[in-house]
This record gives C-alpha cells, structure tokens and sequence, in this order.
C-alpha cells in the first residue's frame, strides 16, 4: 500500500492481463461458470473481463467474472443460442482492481 496521504480513493492499484484460456462447451440457452488457472489472482480482487483478443463465437456473452480462490479465474460465460456453443480460446483481456482495504458497503 502506497505510504502518501494524498487523497487517491480505495483502489490500489488497476491492471490488465492477458491470459490464455480455454473455455469448454456451454449449453444451449443457459451460462456457466468456468475456472481457469491464473497465478496472482487474490480472492479480493475485482475483476472483469473486458474481451476476447479475437473473434468470440456467436451467441456467447461474458456474463460475470471473480477470483473465489486464489489464483482461480471464474468466467460465466452466457449462451444465448438454442445449440451447444463453445467460447473461442485464446487471450483474454482481463482488468484487475485491487483495492486498499475491504470495499466499503456505500459510497458516502
């Protein structure tokens, strides 16, 4: 944690990374979780997955993504389509938030 006393708000730090990853099949019409391994990840970070480096298969959406353990990605992919579809393999884009402390419960 940084040491100033400049007014900065509670986010440490945000970075990206671009790990690779490959996703299994998802069923037609519902999303689900999938876990990939990716080292430094901590369970209190925020993370969202910005993208996939490429062309994602058609009818899949990245609905929500976290860290439940460490150094485990959680991606819930969304399949939208009325047939069994697969995620594209390969890099992601994925934006960390780690903060400085516990988040606070509101804003004020």
């Amino acid at each position: 944690m940084s040491s100033t006393t400049i007014t900065r708000g509670n986010s440490h730090e945000t970075f990206y990374i671009t790990p690779s990853i490959t996703p299994a099949a998802v069923a037609a019409n519902i999303s689900a979780a999938q876990t990939f391994s990716v080292a430094g990840l901590q369970t209190t970070d925020i993370v969202s997955v910005i993208g996939y480096n490429g062309t994602q298969t058609a009818g899949i959406a990245i609905a929500e993504a976290d860290c439940l353990t460490a150094g485990v990605l959680s991606v819930q992919f969304a399949n939208v389509t009325t047939a069994s579809a697969t995620p594209s393999s390969g890099a992601y884009t994925i934006q960390i938030t780690r903060l400085e402390g516990p988040a606070p419960v509101t804003a004020v």
